[in-house]
């Protein structure tokens, strides 16, 4: 379980069956921008790179990480996805690899990236006990579900995302319904970045889905909670 919070990030590309290294054979090439912030940026840097260095015609379009991934290692399309987190799509890579859809470049970030559940730092000092998700579980009167303030609330991130897909599979493993909490739908990016501003601003608790590096992180000193359990490859 803990292997699906700490995904990693990789660039992954099939270029229409071209060469790089050749500007006369690049052509067009279609280039994956993800709806957050560091592939945003490394897919226009790459879109400038393909353009002016070697004559390419680079075009983005705009992409999440369960459709984009999916459709390249069933279409070939779209031809590169400079950050894609890959082992939350597991299956779906292995096939694509194997049938030669899909070819590993390279990592954007030589650092890693990390994934999981997040509660802000001061909500953990207070509550210096809530170190895991079934530690936080046993108290949903701390985090108050806007909608339904009887039951806690765990923000996830919107649809298209593969960590929206684990935290739903993880709410269910855990059996949080039934502990009286609810699975918040923030419907966006900005959603989500604007549910943690908005409790910081306020002090106020929150949990719930979002990953590292990123600049809110960065803005908004969060602490990631331990999964709780033991990791078990075949489970």
């Amino acid at each position: 379980m803990k292997s699906l919070l700490a995904s990693t990030c990789l660039f992954l590309g099939t270029v229409a069956g071209s060469s790089l290294a050749n500007a006369a054979d690049c052509g067009s090439v279609t280039i994956a921008s993800m709806n957050w912030q560091s592939a945003e940026v490394i897919s226009n840097l790459d879109k400038i790179i393909l353009n002016e260095g070697y004559g390419c015609s680079a075009e983005i379009t705009i992409g999440d990480t369960v459709p984009t991934i999916t459709s390249m290692a069933e279409k070939g399309e779209p031809d590169i996805a400079p950050e894609a987190w890959i082992d939350l799509l597991p299956d779906v890579v292995k096939k694509g690899t194997e049938e030669g859809r899909i070819v590993k470049v390279g990592s954007p970030l030589p650092d890693g990236g990390v994934q999981g559940w997040w509660i802000p730092k001061y909500f953990a000092d207070a509550h210096p006990d809530i170190k895991s998700i079934p530690d936080l579980l046993k108290h949903p009167d701390l985090i108050k579900d806007p909608e339904d303030p009887s039951k806690g609330a765990i923000f996830n991130g919107p649809q298209g995302w593969g960590g929206t897909v684990v935290t739903a599979q993880l709410y269910k493993a855990f059996e949080a319904e039934k502990a009286g909490w609810t699975l918040v739908d923030t419907g966006s990016a900005a959603g989500l970045d604007g549910s943690i501003a908005k409790a910081y601003e306020r002090k106020e608790g929150w949990v719930g889905y979002y990953w590292a590096p990123t600049a809110l992180l960065g803005k908004y000193e969060m602490v990631q909670l331990d999964a709780g359990v033991a990791y078990d490859a075949a489970e």
